[in-house]
């Protein structure tokens, strides 16, 4: 079995590489175009984007709310929890410097593609609205939206697989509970009998449809984020002369060509863009799914809550999450990486049981992830086939997470770093063609 993982890590990087570059270009190329052409006035709108994320309006579909907490359930969770260590551990602190540029422009980029998700959308039937990339390419590119889609889709199926989560979460479980102390079946059978509780667990809100994944998650979402807020800034403030240290450092490695680990300067702001747009998925086009499917009539009220899920995630979260590691100093540990790194971190600032409670917050932001992103493949292998057969992909994304339990972290990070960067390309591609309509509406609205 290790031969075969071996096999398959060398041919994820071989793949990754020159994709890597394309979404460098696509994503802060493309996003420093939008922030030009639209003056930078959405960020200016932060104020608005929290009122109309507090407002309902009568009509089908999900709330605001419902739909900001559905993405951030997805966004905030490991990827900011051992993303960011991983990102820390592969490039130093500095990396911290280019995932806020790139959050800063995702914020912009988020705008643009989900306020296309509820101008160019679909109805179903029964009223609900239908929105996400596949339709607005569909629907704005008449000549060549569709083989966009079709690409879009394709690779959805993989890059919305719940590998990262259900393998970060199976590896927190074997290093802080070492249930082999208890039953010594072994760590691959542990391996597997976590992946099967944590695809049952799933499976009983998925099956459950959107708004039982809604529901669900704009309950647990923000508790967490602000229990996690809370824990962050008083580590933070108890070891506060270690505060201006740790933004000079982090500031100093950015720009600095010795300390840049991965691949010289260059591979120092692809791992920072890499490990935000794992986060917070700016430009990749999930996001668009379900703000497609809000109540919103006009879509750049859509596209300012939207704006608001980079803010929180990597702005706020991964903030914390890197301070917390830096000021620690447990990113200098050898062999520590991934989420063992950050619950290292939280031990031994938070009175020792830090890595404790993070684990419960690591627990409720997964399985929250593991619920939304199921959504995502169900659009994408509907859009493929028929809406009404979308619901059969959950077989699928279930049995994945077996799978996800079983691989090494470099397995599924190379799986979904091929995928996203596979999907953001055609994504990109049609927000960038259909800025207009986004312009339009803003200049309509007296914004330039």
């Amino acid at each position: 079995m290790k031969n075969w993982i071996a096999s398959l890590e060398g041919i994820l990087k071989s793949l990754i590489s020159p994709l890597e570059w394309i979404m460098l270009l696509a994503v802060i190329g493309g996003g420093l175009f939008l922030l030009i052409h639209s003056r930078g006035y959405p960020l200016l709108k932060i104020k608005t984007a929290f009122k109309l994320l507090f407002t309902n309006e009568k009509s089908k579909g999900i709330s605001r709310f419902q739909a900001l907490s559905a993405v951030l359930a997805a966004t905030v969770g490991l990827g900011n929890i051992s993303g960011v260590a991983i990102a820390i551990h592969m490039g130093g602190p500095g990396v911290l410097v280019w995932m806020w540029i790139t959050a800063a422009i995702g914020m912009i980029i988020k705008f643009y593609s989900c306020t296309l998700s509820v101008q160019l959308r679909e109805t179903q039937a029964d009223g609900e609205p239908l929105g996400g990339p596949m339709y607005y390419m569909t629907l704005g590119i008449k000549k060549w939206g569709r083989p966009l889609a079709i690409w879009f889709s394709v690779a959805g199926l993989f890059g919305v697989l719940p590998a990262f989560t259900a393998n970060q979460l199976t590896q927190t479980f074997m290093n802080v509970l070492n249930p082999n102390d208890y039953l010594a079946l072994g760590d691959f059978q542990w391996k597997f009998l976590i992946g099967v509780a944590l695809s049952i667990a799933s499976a009983f809100v998925i099956f459950g449809g959107l708004k039982s994944i809604v529901r669900v998650t704009s309950s647990l979402v923000p508790v967490m984020v602000g229990i996690y807020f809370i824990m962050g800034l008083y580590m933070i403030l108890a070891n506060i002369e270690q505060l201006i240290p740790s933004f000079k450092l982090i500031f100093f490695e950015a720009f600095n060509l010795k300390t840049a680990v991965t691949g010289g300067f260059w591979g120092l702001v692809i791992l920072g863009v890499r490990r935000a747009v794992f986060s917070n998925e700016s430009g990749v086009g999930n996001a668009p799914m379900y703000h497609g499917q809000s109540q919103s009539k006009v879509g750049s009220d859509e596209g300012l809550v939207a704006m608001l899920g980079p803010l929180l995630d990597t702005v706020l979260v991964c903030t914390i999450t890197g301070l917390v590691v830096i000021i620690s100093g447990a990113y200098t540990v050898e062999n520590l990486n991934g989420i063992v790194l950050t619950l290292e971190a939280f031990r031994r600032l938070f009175f020792g049981y830090g890595d404790l409670l993070l684990l419960l917050m690591v627990f409720v932001f997964g399985i929250s992830t593991l619920f939304t992103y199921s959504y995502y493949g169900v659009k994408c292998f509907g859009y493929l086939t028929q809406l009404k057969w979308g619901k059969y992909y959950n077989y699928f994304y279930i049995a994945s997470i077996i799978f996800s339990a079983l691989v090494t972290v470099e397995v599924v990070i190379g799986i979904i770093d091929l995928s996203f960067a596979l999907m953001c390309i055609p994504n990109m591609i049609a927000v960038l063609h259909l800025s207009k309509h986004v312009t339009k509406e803003i200049k309509e609205r007296k914004w330039i």
